[in-house]
C-alpha cells in the first residue's frame, strides 16, 4: 500500500484511509470483517465524526465494538475524528465544546488518545485563541496527537495559524475527477471561463507550499446533491475513458478514478465511505497504479473540463 507523510510530521500513513459514516449499514460481524480486510490490505486509517451516525447510533460506538474483536492493539491503527457540526446546522469550535467534545468522542470510541483530530467544518463565530487553548490543553493531556481542519480554505487557515502553534497536518476537501474546482482554477487561470472562478482560495497550493496533507472526501460524487458519475449517463466519456484505463491495468473503473486523485504531486490521501470489501480491494490496489501524465489530462478533459 502506498503511504504518504502526514503533514509535515514523520508520520507515514496509508493513502488510502477508511471514512465510517455509514457504518451503521452493517451488523457487527460486516463491520468486523470489514475491518479485518483493511487492516489485512494495509489501511489502518480509520476516519469518523461525532455526528456520523447520528446521536441515537454513532458510527464511533459501532467502530469501537467491531475493533474490539479483530483483537488487534490500538497502536496499530490510526484513528481521525471530526468535531464542530451541532445539530440544528449550526457550528461551534469554542474552547469549552471542542474539550468536552473530544472527551466524548474518546469514551464512543472506547481509546485514550486520537492519532488526529480535525476541525469539521468552519465557525463564522470562531475565536482563534480559545481553538488555540483546546488544542494545547488537548496536546498536553495525550488525549490528541495530531490536529487538522476539514472544508476549510486558505484565509481560514491562516487565521487559525495565528493563534494555534500546533502544524495543522491535514485539510479534508472534497475532490472527484468532475468536481475538481480546485484545480481546474488554476488551470483556467487568467481566463473568462467557469472553471477560472477560484472558489477555494488556491487551497490547493496552500496546503502544497504549507505541508497540509489534503484529504479528499466523496471521490466517486460527480458534486453536491448529484451522485455518483462513476456508470452515470451524465458522463458517457468519462466512463469510457475509466473502462479503457481500467483494462489497461487489470482494475476497474473506481480504481482508476481514485489512481487519479492518488496520481496528483500533492500526494493525497482518499477518503473512501465504500462499506463493501471488494470495493475497498479495488481502491487498495489502484494505490500502487501511476497513470500516466496523458491519461490523467484525458481523464480531466473527458469530465468536461477544459484546458487553455
Amino acid at each position: 500500500m502506498k503511504t504518504v507523510f502526514l503533514g509535515s510530521t514523520t508520520l507515514q500513513v496509508p493513502a488510502l484511509a477508511l471514512g465510517c459514516m455509514r457504518m451503521k449499514e452493517l451488523d457487527e460481524t460486516q463491520s468486523v470483517r470489514l475491518l479485518e480486510t483493511c487492516l489485512e490490505l494495509g489501511v489502518n486509517y480509520f476516519d469518523h465524526a461525532d455526528i456520523y451516525g447520528g446521536p441515537e447510533d454513532p458510527c464511533e460506538v459501532r467502530f469501537a465494538k467491531a475493533f474490539q474483536k479483530t483483537g488487534v492493539s490500538r497502536d496499530r491503527i490510526i484513528l481521525q475524528s471530526k468535531l464542530g457540526i451541532v445539530p440544528g446546522k449550526m457550528y461551534d469550535h469554542s474552547r469549552d465544546y471542542i474539550l468536552s467534545e473530544t472527551d466524548l468522542i474518546l469514551r464512543r470510541l472506547n481509546t485514550d488518545y486520537l492519532d488526529v483530530l480535525l476541525l469539521h467544518r468552519p465557525d463564522a463565530l470562531m475565536e482563534p485563541d480559545e481553538v488555540a487553548e483546546a488544542f494545547d490543553r488537548l496536546e498536553q493531556s495525550g488525549k490528541v496527537r495530531f490536529f487538522g481542519v476539514s472544508n476549510h480554505k486558505t484565509s481560514q487557515i491562516q487565521l487559525l495559524k495565528k493563534a494555534v502553534r500546533q502544524p495543522l497536518v491535514a485539510n479534508q476537501l472534497q475532490l472527484s475527477i468532475p468536481f475538481s474546482s480546485m484545480i481546474s482554477s488554476g488551470l483556467e487561470a487568467n481566463m473568462a471561463t467557469d472553471g477560472a472562478v477560484d472558489r477555494d482560495d488556491s487551497i490547493l497550493d496552500y496546503c502544497r507550499l504549507h505541508d497540509i496533507t489534503i484529504q479528499a472526501w466523496s471521490p466517486y460524487q460527480a458534486g453536491r446533491r448529484k451522485g455518483p458519475f462513476i456508470d452515470s449517463p451524465e458522463y458517457p466519456e468519462l466512463n469510457r475513458v475509466l473502462e479503457e484505463l481500467a483494462c489497461k491495468y487489470g482494475s476497474t473503473k473506481t480504481g482508476i478514478a481514485a489512481a487519479w486523485i492518488f496520481r496528483h504531486p500533492a500526494r493525497m490521501q482518499v477518503i473512501a465511505g465504500s462499506m463493501r470489501e471488494d470495493r475497498i480491494r479495488e481502491i487498495a490496489q489502484a494505490a500502487d497504479i501511476e497513470i500516466t501524465r496523458e491519461e490523467w489530462y484525458r481523464l480531466y478533459l473527458a469530465a468536461g473540463h477544459i484546458l487553455p
